[in-house]
């Protein structure tokens, strides 16, 4: 089982959206083999609160705009350090540098295939290793916890019913 078509439009779309908006570090993984919940990740981090903001806002109107879709739920709206959108074909994780950097999400879900993503979005990762080079720190830093992964899934499931 694979991503479906709309799964990767929204992912496109989204990962397109936020690399306007200058996100770091954009990526994407098919989830469809080892999650029934969704088919696809997209994590994107920026270096402040706002900015987190202003990419979640752009992907959440660029993906009504585009792909005529909305978010059955919107999280961490308050904090601004991780903001989770939640299409049930994707789940779009934009995350304040220091949070992307300590959950580590990409390492959970190293395993599963990454989705081709555009130019611009793959570029991300360039401006999120020239960031941390003038941070002077590591671009992810590996941490261990699977569980946030376990209960943003359990919500999500939740949620549905």
């Amino acid at each position: 089982m694979t991503a479906t078509d709309r799964a990767l439009e929204l992912v496109t779309t989204a990962a397109q959206a936020a690399a306007d908006k200058l996100a770091h570090n954009i990526i994407a993984f098919d989830v469809s083999e080892v999650l029934a919940i969704t088919d696809a990740f997209v994590l994107a981090s920026a270096p402040n609160d706002r900015q987190v903001k202003a990419i979640a806002d752009e992907v959440e109107e660029r993906l009504a705009k585009e792909c005529d879709a909305k978010p059955v739920r919107r999280e961490g709206e308050r904090e601004g350090r991780w903001i989770l959108l939640d299409y049930l074909d994707v789940v779009i994780h934009v995350q304040h540098a220091e949070e992307r950097a300590y959950y580590s999400l990409e390492r959970l879900w190293k395993d599963c295939p990454e989705i081709e993503l555009p130019e611009d979005a793959k570029a991300s990762r360039k401006r999120a290793e020239e960031a941390a080079a003038a941070d002077g720190e590591p671009v992810a830093q590996p941490a261990e916890f699977a569980h946030v992964e376990a209960v943003l899934a359990a919500e999500a499931a939740k949620a549905r019913r």
